[in-house]
């Protein structure tokens, strides 16, 4: 069978070694699968299908330094693992039996108690017997903290096998942005890092393990690895199987384009991963021990970790190169220094030339304050009416007088703009049952937190002063204190900060502690957000497009909005029901479409007046190379494609989740309220920007913050006079304190 595209050449900037421990590891896990019933019987396979798969090969390329003992136990872990997916797939997804499926994947955690003495179940198969077996021989030298975070990667590894089953069963072929969330569960990747801790003896301290750059650096080795399998298994898993969870197709289907131009197209984004990767482990990073504290060793133990992932790139290509289970056929690198020498086909410094470096200079090089005119707004197909509020008008007059009274009316805005602006009708929108109370503090969470958007890059980002906006951040938190929510007033001393305090104390004083905390974290996860811009800006770096979208939900405010919409209804419904797949699927969709919206609005406020680099559509024009024409139609259609998902969850996921959950009916009722209140989302957040004085071509001289007009100090790149920072983190200490001490950031 001829193979249906050619392989891209990739980027390839480690070498990869193999482990002299090959053939041990090959001998014993022959006898491990055939001991946990994976060979003769079993329907799966055979003794020539696991050493056709060669998965020691795999093991010893992907963790080359490793011990005998730990080569044995990691190749184990990935016989398991690959046994796991064909048994699911003979068993359940060719028969497209869901329910069979559900239940088979119900069993798999209790063979991973956190505590060995708990003991295991008894195994009625393969998969439960050496997930036993395997879990037994590991965790004893690893943390709980690490037991726990290897115990999530795994059930997410297995649980969205049955997203895969039920897009099989409706035909469906998932957008990008769904692909690339749903791919890190089921492609297993965040689970082969929690193995590099392990085989590198490079456990994460637990300070750090869930921080942006830890994050951000095994999202992205998730995401090269998982698109690397995607161009090498495309013959089998969607000529054979009839798969459709491949990003080759995804990316064929989404842009009508040739099956090639689709494979040199997730090629690129394989490389644009690989290219945040190398910039968050040589510019975050090191940062991050800085700011954690950490100890020598633990420092040595981080570069050891991120030295792992690299192994794994470098080894994982050379494997798909070999093993019998890919499309490799005629499969070469280009020439090399070291052709012919076993473990080197990675080892090519051509690739770092050609696309990837044409790629990674575009993201830096980018002309900003360039002339592009009005910005250009395709149709917008929102299918949900648009409801406000009765109570506008008396939020609209309260606003604007807290917004006086907080001391956010002197700098950047006056209050002219901040009528014009109009965030009471933004909040009339989201929320049109709200009591006029809750509308106004509603309007003036968005007052306080667009103006912080404004503040940053004009206070911040132009001095390159990320110290002085770290401490800004550190003070803001402060102003969220717990225990007692008014205690922050008293701590307060600029208007951002008072403003802040003042809603932590009017928002967070009616809450439980366990909700303060929750609503503090959605607050601090958009302060944080906000330094990732600053950090780019100071690089004059364009984002990679999955981090764009990722950290777009943050910047934007969509946390802390849908934070406080779910807790409204704390207590009414079952726990882990917010953090299930379809929830988050459900969330994160409207929240990109709205993310995206305010894209296509504020492109020549962004691009033409205040040269930013954070722009969906930019972001795609510098991807592709292409105009901007071209990048707001794939821009429109990565909307439309995740307005389609945001509906096709609620008609077909939450029907499903309801049973899963055994939903009675107060809670579908309860799930029902907080679906409807993401459709007046999405309503009121349209209807907002069409009305707003904030983006049209002739509101944008004025409607801009003072000194941000390409004629004034964005030019030079000096803040105003009075707005300099005289010392690490003073920029913000402007004395006027004001006279008495639901969320989005509309950028």
């Amino acid at each position: 069978m001829s193979q249906p595209f050619v392989l891209p050449d990739f980027y390839l900037p480690y070498p990869a070694r193999l482990n002299p421990h090959l053939e041990s590891a090959r001998a014993h896990s022959r006898t491990w699968a055939r001991q946990m019933g994976m060979l003769e019987g079993s329907g799966i396979w055979e003794p020539k299908d696991l050493d056709a798969h060669d998965y020691a090969l795999l093991c010893s390329y992907t963790h080359p330094d490793c011990d005998a003992e730990q080569l044995a136990l990691v190749t184990d872990w990935y016989v398991w693992v690959f046994f796991f997916d064909d048994h699911f797939l003979e068993m359940f997804k060719r028969t497209l039996d869901r329910k069979g499926g559900k239940e088979y994947l119900d069993r798999l955690p209790a063979f991973m108690p956190m505590d060995l003495a708990d003991g295991f179940p008894e195994a009625t198969n393969p998969v439960e017997a050496g997930l036993a077996d395997l879990w037994e021989r590991t965790v004893p030298s690893m943390t709980q903290a690490w037991r726990e975070r290897f115990a999530i990667s795994t059930r997410n590894l297995l649980n969205e096998s049955l997203w895969e089953l039920a897009n099989i069963n409706a035909g469906r072929i998932a957008n990008p942005v769904e692909y690339i969330e749903m791919r890190r569960k089921v492609g297993g990747a965040p689970w082969s890092a929690g193995l590099i801790e392990y085989a590198a003896n490079a456990e994460l301290p637990a300070c750090v393990a869930g921080s942006r750059p830890l994050r951000v650096l095994t999202d992205a080795f998730a995401d090269a690895v998982h698109l690397r399998n995607d161009l090498f298994s495309y013959q089998r898993e969607v000529e054979d199987e009839g798969e459709l969870s491949n990003g080759v197709l995804v990316l064929e289907t989404f842009l009508g384009c040739t099956t090639q131009e689709a494979a040199e197209a997730v090629n690129d984004l394989l490389t644009s991963r690989l290219q945040q990767f190398e910039n968050t482990a040589l510019t975050e990073v090191p940062a991050l021990c800085l700011e954690k504290g950490l100890t020598p060793d633990q420092c040595a133990g981080l570069a050891g970790y991120v030295k792992g992932l690299q192994d794994w790139q470098s080894g994982g290509h050379e494997w798909h190169m070999r093993s019998s289970r890919y499309m490799n056929e005629d499969a070469v690198t280009g020439p090399s220094l070291f052709s012919g020498v076993l473990g080197t086909s990675a080892l090519d410094v051509t690739t770092l030339f050609g696309r990837p470096a044409a790629a990674r200079q575009r993201s830096f090089t980018h002309v900003p304050m360039q002339k592009v005119g009005p910005s250009l707004l395709p149709e917008f197909d929102v299918p949900y009416p648009l409801s406000l509020s009765p109570h506008v008008a008396r939020a609209r007059v309260a606003s604007l007088d807290w917004a006086e009274r907080m001391g956010l009316l002197h700098d950047l805005w006056d209050r002219e703009k901040l009528a014009g602006y109009d965030f009471a009708l933004c909040s009339a929108g989201l929320d049109p049952d709200a009591t006029p109370e809750e509308l106004e503090l509603s309007a003036q969470w968005l007052t306080w937190g667009t103006y912080g958007d404004d503040y940053y890059p004009l206070i911040y980002g132009r001095p390159r002063n990320l110290a002085g906006a770290r401490a800004n951040n550190e003070r803001l938190s402060a102003c969220m204190p717990v225990d007692e929510p008014g205690a922050g007033l008293a701590l307060a001393r600029t208007p951002m900060e008072c403003a802040l305090a003042d809603l932590w104390a009017r928002t967070a004083g009616p809450m439980s502690p366990e909700a303060r905390v929750a609503l503090r974290r959605s607050v601090d996860t958009m302060l944080e957000s906000w330094l990732w811009e600053l950090h780019n800006q100071a690089q004059h770096r364009i984002p990679d497009p999955v981090d764009y979208i990722e950290m777009r939900r943050s910047t934007f405010g969509s946390d802390l909005t849908m934070s406080l919409s779910r807790l409204r209804h704390a207590g009414q419904l079952p726990p882990g029901i917010y953090e299930s797949g379809p929830v988050r699927s459900m969330e994160n969709a409207a929240a990109d479409y709205c993310c995206l919206l305010n894209d296509v609005f504020s492109y020549q406020k962004e691009i033409e007046y205040e040269g930013e680099l954070h722009n969906g559509i930019l972001v795609v024009q510098n991807f592709f190379d292409c105009d901007y024409p071209t990048g707001l139609r794939i821009i429109d259609d990565l909307m439309r494609s995740r307005l389609r998902q945001f509906q096709h969850v609620i008609e077909n996921e939450l029907p499903v989740l309801y049973e899963d959950f055994e939903l009675d009916e107060h809670g579908r009722a309860t799930l029902d309220t907080y679906v409807a209140e993401l459709q007046d989302w999405i309503a009121g957040i349209l209807n907002w920007h069409v009305s707003a004085r904030r983006y049209r071509d002739e509101d944008l001289p004025d409607a801009l913050p003072h000194g941000s007009h390409p004629q004034s100090a964005a030019q030079t790149g000096a803040a105003p006079g009075w707005m300099r920072p005289t010392g690490t983190g003073t920029s913000a200490d402007r004395v006027r304190l004001p006279e008495v001490p639901t969320a989005v950031v509309v950028p």
